[in-house]
């Protein structure tokens, strides 16, 4: 029996496991990087183990000192969480060689499946040796991981030796193999998956279909079970070809099997032989625990020879620190409120957390479960509406919008959605009313007459906020009877409600504030100084850094004075986890490069100067 698991993981999805350890009395285990040190995963396990560093390679990627942290802490087995050596076959042997119990499919089976290119092989199917004009589009795919992390679609050959080095680069950072294939891509596909469980005893349960489709830069942001549109005959079919795939390696433990549907046929993908981020929409919906089940078999329980029956559905939405609008740049900064009622919360973060630039930018997984997918929705979005999520930018808004989207809501959504709606989807849509109910509950409390009595009016006063990037000015003023502005009536206003009557209508504004930043129910405001303070002057052509991070490749040969082409590639910055693109904003000279591989940059920060002839 198991009495103490170390978790080979972070954030999310190491908190998730350890709740359900607690809940069937096992003793937790955490490892942590440097800058996870404070970390939640860190905090609420029974004991931790520090991995010195931040890089993953130096942490959360070293078996050898995950290893030696399980046996130094007197746990007994390993869960691997998804990501990082969740894959690793080499890993799962050194968990078991050092006699702790694994908990996770056979390494034989992790290497026949964990490679998809080895499981392509296995399923079958082959990836072409070379590629040609006829077979564009493609898309240059890493063999280990996943997560979106080293692929790169390519339309053009010209382009495809720069991108399979950039993948080659990224699955490297993120999973220490820079192994990565060809293969077509089906571009109007939908991404539809099959959770696959197996016992030592021979019993393997298909537990139906996800549909994975709303996805950004190959990374899922909505999913839900059972996946919707499906006729029964292609669901049994994908759920034959998931056992098929289970049985073809003696599987043991959780794994999903995955598709791309086109034109009614399913293309095999890949199996993902761990836990998938998206495991709570099929927990929902054939009410289990898929990671107390993981923990039983691995004990040697036998599963019973059905799975349970399927209830209702159940959809759940990513919220990930990045600004959607900005080519989804990953933010970092204080998170000082998370709160979304009504629906299960999966998360590695609580009110006053650190948002860093070392690892993924997910924060939490909303997930809802109604009786059908209607209802399913309507409640996911109202929770993601009425939530408070106060600190960097997120992706909240697109949320909400995609899933009232009507292509989302009829089931016609493909995993371009993203490519095709993005531009309406991040539209700024800021409460009109927010700038004035922030200024109100800003002056609540303040004397009209700054501290003194006179027998006159007070003149009006002014607060200018910055909201989507747009500079807003309003004007209220101090009265005998309280606070006043024109266009409405002032009901109440206090420093956390303020409540306006706009044509017979009474809208209630929430506020929050954290220093110059302030919160008005979904709208987020900056407050601007009275005056408008000097900026930095910086000389035409300057490429600042759109995020915080750290500067991995500089174009070859790239130097001062050197000649480039509007949109040429000049230098890749790495964070949480996600390779970025700075590229020349016109065609000209490069005059600075102030920047070199290796070295840590700020948001705004000045990398590098083009002047264009113009």
């Amino acid at each position: 029996m198991i009495t103490s698991v170390l978790v080979a993981n972070r954030g999310e999805i190491a908190c998730r496991i350890f709740r359900t350890c607690r809940e069937l009395g096992i003793r937790t285990v955490a490892v942590h990087s440097d800058p996870d040190e404070n970390a939640l995963h860190a905090r609420v396990a029974d004991a931790t183990v520090r991995l010195p560093g931040a890089a993953p390679a130096d942490t959360y990627l070293r078996g050898d000192l995950i290893v030696k942290a399980a046996l130094a802490a007197d746990a007994d087995a390993v869960h691997p969480g998804y990501g990082f050596l969740s894959e690793n076959a080499d890993f799962a042997r050194a968990v078991q060689d050092a006699g702790l119990v694994w908990i996770g499919p056979p390494p034989e089976a992790i290497e026949a499946m964990a490679s998809k290119t080895r499981a392509k092989k296995l399923m079958g199917l082959e990836s072409p040796a070379t590629v040609t004009a006829d077979d564009l589009p493609v898309l240059v795919k890493a063999a280990a991981g996943g997560g979106g992390r080293g692929m790169r679609i390519v339309r053009s050959l010209d382009a495809l030796d720069a991108e399979l080095t950039a993948a080659r680069a990224e699955a490297l950072s993120a999973f220490g193999d820079d192994e990565v294939f060809v293969e077509p891509y089906v571009e109007g596909g939908r991404h539809v998956e099959v959770q696959v469980l197996a016992d030592t005893h021979g019993t393997v349960w298909a537990l139906g279909t996800r549909d994975c489709s709303l996805q950004r830069r190959h990374q899922k942001v909505i999913e839900e079970a059972p996946a919707p549109g499906l006729t029964s005959e292609l669901t049994e079919s994908l759920c034959a070809t998931a056992l098929r795939a289970a049985r073809a390696v003696d599987y043991v433990g959780a794994g999903t099997v995955e598709f791309l549907v086109a034109d009614g046929r399913a293309h095999f993908l890949e199996m993902n032989t761990r836990l998938q981020v998206e495991h709570p929409v099929t927990e929902a919906v054939f009410g289990i625990d898929l990671v107390a089940l993981q923990i039983r078999v691995a004990e040697g329980a036998a599963l019973e020879n059905d799975p349970p029956h399927a209830r209702g559905h159940a959809i759940e939405a990513r919220l990930y620190a990045e600004d959607p609008a900005r080519d989804w740049a990953p933010q970092t900064g204080t998170l000082h409120r998370l709160a979304i009622p009504d629906v299960r919360l999966d998360t590695g973060y609580t009110d006053g957390d650190a948002i860093g630039v070392h690892y993924d930018p997910m924060l939490a997984k909303a997930v809802a479960h109604a009786p059908t997918r209607a209802e399913a929705i309507r409640k996911l979005a109202g929770a993601l509406e009425r939530s408070e999520i106060h600190g960097p930018v997120t992706n909240r808004d697109l949320l909400v919008r995609s899933l009232r989207h009507e292509e989302f809501t009829t089931a016609r959504m493909d995993t371009g959605f993203y490519d095709r709606h993005l531009p309406d989807l991040t539209e700024p849509a800021a409460d009109p009313y927010a700038p004035l109910a922030a200024a109100l509950a800003d002056a609540h409390g303040r004397s009209r007459f700054g501290g003194g009595w006179r027998n006159l009016p007070s003149q009006p006063q002014v607060k200018r906020y910055l909201v989507a990037g747009e500079e807003h000015e309003v004007v209220y003023r101090h009265t005998r009877g309280g606070l006043a502005a024109d266009g409405v009536r002032v009901v109440h206003a206090d420093a956390r409600l303020v409540v306006l009557e706009v044509d017979g209508v009474r809208q209630k504004f929430e506020v929050s504030r954290y220093g110059d930043r302030v919160y008005v129910g979904a709208t987020a405001l900056t407050a601007l100084p009275r005056f408008h303070e000097p900026t930095a002057d910086h000389a035409p052509g300057s490429l600042l850094a759109p995020m915080p991070g750290t500067v991995v490749r500089i174009a070859d040969g790239l130097t001062a004075g050197a000649a480039v082409q509007a949109g040429q590639p000049l230098l890749w910055l790495e964070a949480m986890k996600m390779e970025h693109k700075i590229t020349a904003p016109a065609a000209g000279t490069l005059t600075a490069l102030h920047v070199a591989p290796g070295r840590q940059v700020e948001v705004g920060a000045l990398l590098a100067v083009v002047q264009s002839p113009e």
